[in-house]
């Protein structure tokens, strides 16, 4: 076994040892400084020497998985791991991810809503999201039926990144009549869970997973919400992240504007259109991308980490070259550079945000690009 899968195969067993609990697991690794310290320590306390035996034969099982399925597993301490996460108070110890890595470094905004939805919420989801994905954003939800499946739903007909944090382990999908949307979420952005591979779908499950759903993001959106929705939990986490919350009002009579028309009593920000969420959102867009460039210097790299598995350089590919002639001075919309280079959507995320980030491009409010003044 290379040092590599080792290290990870420690890592699983740390794990299944702290009971997939991120706390435990973080704080033994921050004592310990790595899984296999950590793990000769544990097996000194007989209470955990006990588990040992059945923790390594799991990992062991988990490892031969995830290999065997080309499932990623991030550690907390992985440069790949996504930054606004980890700023969170309780980030996941361990995250596994199917799907494209890069996406878990768009800009992103968490869509959230009543699985009852009703028609109007279901189109609203998916035209909100929809349109947000035009100016670059990427759509976080957790594939549960309704207004989760909507926002996913809206997202893929862009052409765009999605995102969906199961309740569950890597390899369970529930509702399970969402495995269909779950593969098309995979080949189009990412599936992930902090789960342990084997997990079922518990109740305790789904607060932990809205967590991350709002962790990911820079902002969360509350389309129709009863009073005792789980959505409401997901806003709730994003305000004591420091995350922004959007929520879209309803009639009166309608129980699941109730939700919505809470959180707006709590300060919550009533919208009525996507683009007053990209005016409140641009500069937590620029912010956020100022951080990523601070990243590269502080961990001695190159550049960003986000795109290390991109095989195409900036130099002279020539979708870069493309994408150059289609940019000017003048802010052009990201539905604009789609026609111009026949490029998709997230394609075009990843190579305007490297671009960005080596000073060649500019990102605009309202999600709109240009060349920067000083680019050739």
């Amino acid at each position: 076994m290379n040092r590599s899968d080792q290290a990870l195969l420690d890592l699983l067993a740390l794990y299944r040892l702290c009971g997939g609990g991120s706390v435990s697991c973080l704080r033994a690794l921050e004592q310990h400084g790595e899984a296999a310290a950590a793990l000769a320590a544990a097996r000194r306390d007989p209470a955990l020497a006990a588990r040992w035996p059945e923790a390594r034969d799991e990992a062991a099982i988990d490892l031969a998985w995830l290999r065997q399925n080309g499932v990623h597993a991030l550690a907390h301490a992985d440069p790949r791991y996504p930054p606004l996460l980890r700023r969170i108070p309780d980030p996941p110890a361990l995250l596994f991810v199917r799907g494209d890595l890069d996406a878990l470094w768009a800009p992103q905004l968490a869509v959230v809503g009543s699985r009852q939805a009703t028609a109007g919420g279901l189109a609203t989801a998916r035209d909100f999201a929809a349109t947000l994905c035009a100016s670059g954003f990427a759509i976080t939800s957790g594939l549960a039926a309704g207004i989760d499946a909507a926002a996913h739903e809206g997202a893929l007909a862009a052409g765009a990144w999605t995102l969906a944090v199961l309740g569950t382990g890597p390899d369970q999908i529930y509702p399970p009549r969402h495995k269909g949307l779950a593969e098309r979420v995979a080949q189009s952005g990412a599936v992930l869970s902090e789960f342990l591979p084997r997990s079922p779908a518990r109740r305790s499950h789904f607060p932990r997973r809205n967590r991350i759903i709002s962790g990911l993001a820079l902002g969360t959106l509350v389309v129709e919400a009863g009073l005792a929705s789980g959505s409401l939990i997901t806003a709730r986490g994003a305000i004591e992240q420091g995350r922004e919350v959007f929520a879209i009002p309803g009639s009166i009579h309608n129980p699941l504007a109730k939700g919505c028309h809470q959180l707006i009593r709590e300060g919550a920000k009533l919208v009525e259109s996507a683009q007053e969420i990209l005016v409140e959102l641009s500069p937590l867009v620029a912010e956020w991308r100022d951080s990523l460039r601070a990243l590269p210097a502080a961990q001695g790299e190159s550049g960003p980490v986000a795109f290390e598995n991109v095989s195409r350089e900036v130099g002279d590919d020539p979708d870069y070259a493309e994408l150059r002639r289609a940019l000017g001075y003048d802010p052009v919309p990201m539905d604009a550079l789609v026609n111009r280079t026949g490029l998709t959507v997230p394609v075009l995320s990843s190579m305007l945000l490297r671009m960005e980030l080596d000073g060649e491009v500019v990102c605009n409010p309202g999600g709109t690009y240009s060349r920067s003044i000083g680019s050739r």
